[in-house]
Formats: structure tokens, C-alpha cells, sequence
């Protein structure tokens, strides 16, 4: 299967054994049927209406020229509304070349009914939507600069000169910008959102530079508490799904954690999350790293497109990859939550920023292996 691609785990045949309690099944249940009872219009008057032919008008009627992109279950446009707004318009799946699957999982009546009441400037905030007929169109703040995975990734950007790819210090503070995202998701929004897309295709930079969260279309309401689960059928993207989500269909917020250690890895790495080695298979970005930074060999791995880091940002680099390192552990009891990550990555930045920083490369390296591996013993 393709890199990029949602899927549904237990469509594909994986037997997953799950053993929950009777008062976890019930109230998960409870919690189910509450979020698939169809969309709730509450905060929605904070939301502009739209006819679909205003929004025609603004993509030149959806033209293959105005396509930027796809989001969950659906096309993304950008389009200039009539007061000369530029904004990113999706266009959901109509009804009928929607399979049973996808429209069980109501992408647009969730972000319809999350999106209205997030307002953070690390979130991409709803303008508006439309629905007509089997039309569901939701408009966004435009975002000029696109995605961070078309920066690291995309083949026109070879040759070009991208802050992101000249620059640790950009790196992680992309890095910081989507995790403050995510917090405020776990932690800020009330009742607590675990977002189940987290990947680098999904995190867009705005005019500043600066990193937002977007597409909430498999988003949905977590547990008030980070020791709650959720028992839903997994889905996610490939090569960024928490894998014990994916074997035992158990969601928590530590399943964001696991994609944003994904992406840590794809701006220290700049592989895909799933990619080819020559000669070999497609390769997970975790399983690539993860053994050559256990074995100490980070420095083989950073990206080779932004050089290798200057005295002041060697701490800062190796900060993020023992970061990541525990974003991607296995079971999520082992992965810190969101805040630690910023916590982290907040240090990270400062270092980079310290030039009065006088730790070498090279003694703080051992120290980083020696942490890691304490930790990955005692586990």
C-alpha cells in the first residue's frame, strides 16, 4: 500500500485480539454513539454560509489549475472569494462515489463541528462551508507557503532555496509550532481532541512561516482523562499510524504523539515516512532511524541537504531525535505526552538561539547515548 494512503486496519484482513473491560466497552459505546450521531450545528453560526456556485465562482469551477491538494476524503482548491479573500475550499466525495467506510466516518460533520470552536495560531481555522444537495465544501484560511511535507519531500523543490531545508533552527521550530498544535488539542480544547491524522501533509505553513494543524476529518472527541482509552476500529495514514492503535483498535491521545515523532524523524531525517532503500522494500522512517540513532550514529542520518549542525545547534538536534525516539516507542504508556514534547523541542529552539552555548557536539552525544539506552533497558 501506497504512502499517503487512510486506512481502516481491520478491512485489510489483520486479526487484532482485544480484551476490554465491560465498563470500558460500555462507555465507549456510549462515547460512539454521542460523536456518529450526526453533526452538531451549535458553534456553526461562528461560520460564513456559502452557496456552492460563490464557491465555483472562487476555483474557476474547481479547475485542475486551483487544485493544491487532497485532504480527508476529499479535493482541496484555492480559491479568491468576491471580497478578495484567499482561501483553501475542500470538496468532499459526493455521496454516491463514497465507499461505506468513509462515509461512516463523516469527515465533513466532524470538522463542522470541531472547527468552529478552535482559535489557535497553531490550528488552520474555518472560514465557512457549504452544503447543498450531496455537496459538502468547507472553507479554510488559505496558506501560502503549503505543506511541510512538499518542502521536505516534493521533487520541485530540489534546487530551490527553502528555509526549511537550509536551516535546523527552521526545522525545529516548525517542529515546536505543530506540537503547540497538538497541545492545545489535548490539553486546551474542552472536551479534549485527538486529531488520529497527524503526518507532515497535514501540518501547513502560513505566509510567516509558521506551522498549523490541519484537516480534522478523522478527528474526534478524546477522554477527559490521558489515562482513558477509546475503542474504535483504527485509521490513520501509513507509516504515521500508533501501532497499538492499529493491533488493538485502543485510542488514545498518545496516538498524535506517535505521528508527531513520525514527522521529528522526517525533519531530522528528510525521508518520507515510508520510503525505498535502494535495492530493498519500502522502509518506515522509524525503523530506518530509530537502530542507527540507538547505535549512536545520528550524525548519519540529519538530513544531508541543510549540513551539519553548527556548535550551538548540535544539542539542539540531538534533543529533537531523543524526542522522537520516545514519540515512536511501541506502547503508549512509554510515549511522553504532548506538553513533554514541547517541553522539549521549546529547549531545543532556545538552544539554537544560545550563542552562548559552549557544550561540543561530541560530549553532549555521549550523553544522549547514554540516557537512550538506560531508558531503553529499563524498559
Amino acid at each position: 500500500m501506497a504512502n499517503g494512503d487512510v486506512v481502516s486496519p481491520s478491512e485489510n484482513g489483520t486479526n487484532k485480539p482485544l480484551s476490554k473491560s465491560p465498563n470500558l466497552a460500555r462507555e465507549s459505546s456510549r462515547k460512539l454513539r454521542h460523536q456518529r450521531s450526526g453533526t452538531s450545528f451549535k458553534h456553526t453560526d461562528t461560520a460564513e454560509k456559502f452557496y456552492l456556485s460563490e464557491l465555483a465562482a472562487a476555483t474557476n469551477n474547481f479547475s485542475v489549475e486551483n487544485k493544491i491538494g487532497g485532504g480527508s476524503f476529499g479535493t482541496v482548491y484555492r480559491g479568491k472569494l468576491v471580497d478578495n479573500r484567499e482561501v483553501a475550499i475542500k470538496r468532499g466525495e459526493t455521496v454516491s462515489k463514497m465507499k461505506k467506510y468513509q462515509e461512516k466516518e463523516s469527515a465533513f460533520d466532524s470538522e463542522l463541528a470541531l472547527l468552529p470552536r478552535l482559535h489557535h495560531k497553531h490550528l488552520v481555522e474555518l472560514v465557512g462551508f457549504c452544503q447543498e444537495k450531496e455537496e459538502r465544501l468547507l472553507v479554510y484560511e488559505y496558506m501560502s507557503n503549503g505543506a511541510l511535507h512538499d518542502h521536505l519531500h516534493s521533487k520541485n523543490n530540489v534546487g530551490k532555496s527553502s528555509s526549511i531545508l537550509n536551516s535546523w533552527k527552521m526545522r525545529i521550530k516548525i517542529a515546536l509550532d505543530a506540537a503547540r498544535g497538538v497541545e492545545y488539542l489535548h490539553n486546551y480544547a474542552v472536551p479534549p481532541i485527538i486529531h488520529r491524522d497527524i503526518k507532515s501533509s497535514n501540518i501547513l505553513l502560513d505566509a510567516n512561516w509558521t506551522a498549523r494543524v490541519s484537516d480534522f476529518g478523522l478527528s474526534l472527541l478524546g477522554p477527559e482523562s490521558e489515562q482513558e482509552t477509546m475503542s474504535i476500529k483504527a485509521v490513520g495514514t501509513v507509516g504515521y499510524i500508533d501501532p497499538e492503535y492499529y493491533v488493538l483498535d485502543i485510542l488514545t491521545a498518545k496516538s498524535d504523539v506517535y505521528g508527531l515523532g513520525v514527522i521529528l524523524l522526517e525533519l531530522l531525517t528528510g525521508k518520507r515516512a515510508v520510503f525505498k532503500e535502494a535495492g530493498m522494500g519500502p522502509i518506515g522512517v522509524v525503523e530506518y532511524a530509530r537502530p542507527r540513532i540507538s547505535a549512536g550514529e545520528l550524525m548519519s542520518v540529519l538530513d544531508k541537504r541543510v549540513g551539519p549542525p553548527e556548535t550551538n545547534e548540535a544539542e539542539a538536534v540531538e534533543l529533537v531525535a531523543y524526542a522522537a525516539m520516545h514519540c515512536v516507542k511501541l506502547e503508549g504508556k512509554e510515549r511522553p505526552n504532548v506538553a513533554e514534547v514541547v517541553a522539549s523541542l521549546d529547549r531545543a529552539l532556545a538552544l539554537c538561539e544560545d550563542s552562548s552555548c559552549s557544550h561540543s557536539s561530541t560530549t553532549f552525544s555521549v550523553a544522549f547515548q547514554h540516557n537512550f539506552f538506560s531508558e531503553e533497558e529499563s524498559m
